[in-house]
């Protein structure tokens, strides 16, 4: 299944979804809310939001990319630090100061996003901070899933490469034959039991992307759930709505180059890499 995002004129979009089966419009005008989560006290990568990409700060990379994408409406800073709000006010951004003892992004977005001034969106999009070279793509589908009405909570994969398959560092997802999570995990996930099934299980495997689209409404039941032992075991915020019952669906988008930067090897990576693209851009 394929969902399009059309422009429509003023605020929103204009979704229609093609598959096999069934064609139809959806025709829903949605303002959306775009909130980074920036947390200064990372553990594998010390000031990650302040570290240097391209010569400028992280965060401020990330705050670039989803602006300059022209999917959301308004896009904000959430973090605990105000040297990370200093940041993004010196680049012409907004950043909202947040309470420092929030279990996830998830719970420091939700905050942000009960300010009176952000009271019109209805879809809340979360951009994780350390995704400078987050795909259109990807935000298109998450934020479609939930204007077209098909999941509370969007969320995007792509398919994962053999490389990072045992890798903690690349989340995974599987998925039902509906396109919603069944379960996200760090570890192989589906499990390789016999080797002859290698090429079946490569193509089972998914790579979480670090992006969420929520209604208001989920938005706020997912941070009043009690934080879950999967979560807690995992570390990954997802498994808290996903462990209550709560559908996530899941929007296919392409592989990406470089994911989210835990570490310092990513952040090397994620440096050549963008030395690479300017390069090029700048000698085309």
């Amino acid at each position: 299944m394929t969902l399009v995002p059309l422009p429509l004129g003023g605020h929103g979009l204009r979704y229609w979804n093609d598959s096999c089966r069934e064609r139809h419009d959806v025709d829903v005008r949605v303002t959306v809310l775009a909130i980074i989560p920036a947390r200064r006290g990372a553990t594998r990568l010390h000031d990650k939001p302040l570290r240097l990409l391209g010569g400028v700060p992280l965060i401020v990379r990330v705050w670039q990319r989803v602006l300059s994408l022209g999917i959301a409406d308004r896009v904000v800073v959430a973090t605990d630090d105000i040297a990370v709000q200093d940041v993004i006010r010196a680049a012409g951004g907004l950043a909202v100061l947040t309470r420092a003892d929030h279990p996830s992004g998830t719970d420091r977005v939700a905050e942000v996003a009960r300010h009176a001034e952000f009271a019109d969106a209805s879809v809340v999009l979360n951009v994780q901070g350390d995704e400078p070279f987050v795909d259109a793509d990807a935000i298109r589908g998450a934020v479609a899933l939930v204007a077209g009405g098909r999941a509370s909570i969007g969320t995007a994969a792509a398919q994962a490469s053999p490389a990072v398959l045992s890798s903690p560092d690349c989340v995974k997802v599987v998925c039902d034959d509906t396109g919603r999570a069944l379960y996200f995990s760090r570890a192989p996930i589906p499990y390789l039991r016999d080797r002859a099934d290698e090429a079946v299980q490569h193509t089972l495997v998914r790579q979480h992307l670090g992006l969420y689209a929520y209604t208001r409404e989920a938005l706020e039941s997912w941070v009043r759930l009690p934080v879950h032992p999967l979560e807690l075991v995992e570390r990954l915020e997802q498994l808290r709505p996903l462990a209550a019952g709560v559908t996530i669906g899941v929007a296919m988008a392409r592989p990406v180059a470089i994911g989210g930067i835990d570490t310092e090897a990513d952040l090397v990576r994620a440096n050549v890499h963008w030395n690479t693209i300017h390069t090029v851009r700048s000698s085309a």
